[in-house]
């Protein structure tokens, strides 16, 4: 069980599961943010009953680890309003490339052993914003999809079909099948992203917050590119080199 705090990652999982949200807690007076009066409103249309901060007693709340406390320091962002929702479940890899067409190319992601859940719900949220079409992530040393990673999501983890898979090098070859065309970053590579064309599905693999891709999930990519650095600073953090990319790709079809 999780529990969220971000009324727009909350709002999400009503739209698209509502059975999924077990506990919804919200004050009785008439304060509510304009996103949680949303998610007020998007409950009564689910017939969702409403709990009160003080009818929860601390030791009815359900526990939730994945939690990270340091969220609610300082000005209390969400308050005390708050949701506890069941995890959503990954997919089978195949079914991220129903939607794979020739005519419409369109982007995926694959992640590779992404750790910080900051950085893998900003990815989340950034496949939302561009609509990217699936997530291939890696399922051993990455980042479990914690409240944390739901709520900086803002709705990105329930709009945006995921799959883990443990080998993701393996795992490629099926995207391969699938009619994808993989391309990996790298701070390394000389080769430019932005000569590449939009001309095809891709699917723009990120690695590791220090070591960056392994050896391996290079050596499997169609292609590898760099960004390219105007300034002092060499390199870009793995979420804001994806927008880059994402940017430059989407912006081709604007």
């Amino acid at each position: 069980m999780l529990i969220l705090k971000n009324p727009h990652s909350v709002l999400a999982v009503l739209k698209n599961r509502p059975k999924d949200l077990k506990k919804l807690v919200l004050p009785e007076e008439k304060t509510l943010s304009d996103g949680w009066e949303l998610v007020l409103q998007e409950a009564k249309k689910n017939q969702i009953r409403i709990h009160s901060p003080q009818s929860v007693k601390a030791s009815d709340r359900s526990p939730d680890r994945s939690h990270d406390r340091s969220q609610d320091r300082g000005a209390g962002r969400f308050g005390l309003c708050e949701a506890e929702v069941l995890e959503k479940q990954p997919v089978e890899l195949s079914s991220l490339f129903e939607s794979v067409s020739e005519d419409k190319p369109g982007l995926w992601l694959a992640l590779d052993c992404i750790q910080d859940p900051q950085n893998l719900g900003a990815l989340f949220r950034l496949a939302g914003f561009f609509g990217v079409r699936g997530i291939l992530m890696t399922q051993d040393r990455s980042a479990a999809l914690t409240s944390t990673v739901y709520d900086v999501a803002s709705g990105g983890v329930e709009c945006v079909p995921f799959a883990q898979e443990v080998n993701l090098s393996r795992a490629f070859e099926e995207v391969k099948e699938a009619g994808l065309w993989i391309l990996g970053t790298s701070e390394h590579e000389t080769n430019s992203l932005f000569k590449q064309k939009f001309d095809r599905n891709w699917m723009i693999c990120v690695g590791n917050e220090e070591k960056g891709l392994r050896r391996l999930t290079l050596d499997r990519c169609d292609v590898t590119v760099g960004i390219p650095a105007f300034g002092p600073i060499p390199s870009l953090n793995v979420a804001t080199a994806a927008a880059t990319a994402l940017t430059y790709f989407v912006q081709q079809k604007a």
